[in-house]
């Protein structure tokens, strides 16, 4: 077994963990690792990944099941829609240029990373000790947003995870635990379909696929274990500026070289610019509360 198997192997624990913990980020990480370490083609890694976090998520599936965190009816419902958008996006895909997908899906890694932090800056604020209301989304928007999301999930393989769960948590008033734990089945229905809308034109090293697989599920059922045990912030703070990280890699990695440079440049001025926003003008500014929790602790004297 080469050190670039192993490394593919390794990396596919972070994956399943991923999926486990946060319900999301699968594709985002099977795709880059496949195409840069090991070696596969941009249509390839994508169909690939569509079905490492199909399977791994249908497994991961069953531990959240027994601790109650899944919408039965909500799951099936997005899930089935997703599908149908899943295959079109799958069967659309297979025959668009190999950069385009890869600028596709590290223009959505990035729009990934914003929602995460985002996401995680929305969430904060409304913890107001109220808890969640415990219901089901109305049909209708579970169709749409089902279809819209499958459609993105099937074309470039990411996307799914941290589109669905924030629908689930922020839209359909479910807990953060149920949110996860739906979007693990929404996430395996609309893979396979994506999966199967590419299998009509890619052919795939079976043998490799099927042991990042089985990494991958391990590192989900740890993730389901642990989830709940680490702080939801800062997992999400830490996951969102890593895709964004990575989003910026594969971006500049796709476009010519006399413009790498300033792709970085921009990703980063946006950056700061968005950090300077959010300190100066919004009260809940995460980084203003990280400095008042740190300000409130070195005050604290020490315990004799």
């Amino acid at each position: 077994m080469s050190s670039a198997v192993i490394l593919v192997l390794a990396l596919s624990l972070v994956i399943g963990l991923s999926l486990g913990v946060l319900g999301g980020g699968g594709s985002i990480l099977t795709v880059p690792i496949l195409v840069y370490v090991a070696g596969f083609g941009p249509k390839e890694a994508i169909t690939a990944s569509l079905f490492v976090v199909g399977v791994t998520s249908a497994v991961s599936v069953v531990s959240h099941a027994r601790r109650g965190r899944v919408r039965w009816r909500t799951g099936l419902l997005f899930g089935a829609a997703g599908m149908a958008g899943a295959f079109a996006g799958g069967l659309l895909g297979g025959h668009i240029p190999d950069q385009i997908l890869l600028i596709a899906f590290a223009v959505m890694m990035v729009a990934t990373s914003i929602a995460m932090l985002r996401g995680r800056k929305k969430k904060k604020k409304d913890d107001g000790g109220a808890a969640p209301v415990k219901h089901e989304l109305p049909l209708g928007r579970v169709l749409l947003d089902g279809a819209v999301v499958g459609l993105i999930t099937g074309l470039v393989g990411a996307g799914g995870g941290f589109l669905v769960v924030p629908a689930l948590a922020l839209l359909g008033g479910l807990p953060m635990a149920a949110a996860v734990g739906t979007s693990l089945v929404v996430i395996a229905m609309k893979s396979f379909a994506g999966l199967a809308g590419y299998l009509t034109s890619v052919q795939l090293d079976w043998g490799l696929v099927l042991a990042v697989t089985a990494a991958a599920i391990g590192g989900t059922l740890i993730g389901s274990r642990i989830a709940g045990r680490i702080p939801e912030d800062v997992l999400r703070e830490a996951f969102g500026w890593f895709v964004l990280a990575m989003g910026t890699f594969v971006l500049t990695q796709q476009a010519p070289g006399e413009l790498r440079p300033a792709i970085i440049a921009a990703v980063v001025a946006l950056t700061l610019a968005g950090a300077g926003i959010c300190w100066l003008f919004v009260n809940s500014c995460p980084l203003r509360t990280i400095g008042r929790n740190r300000r409130r602790s070195s005050s604290q004297p020490s315990p004799a």
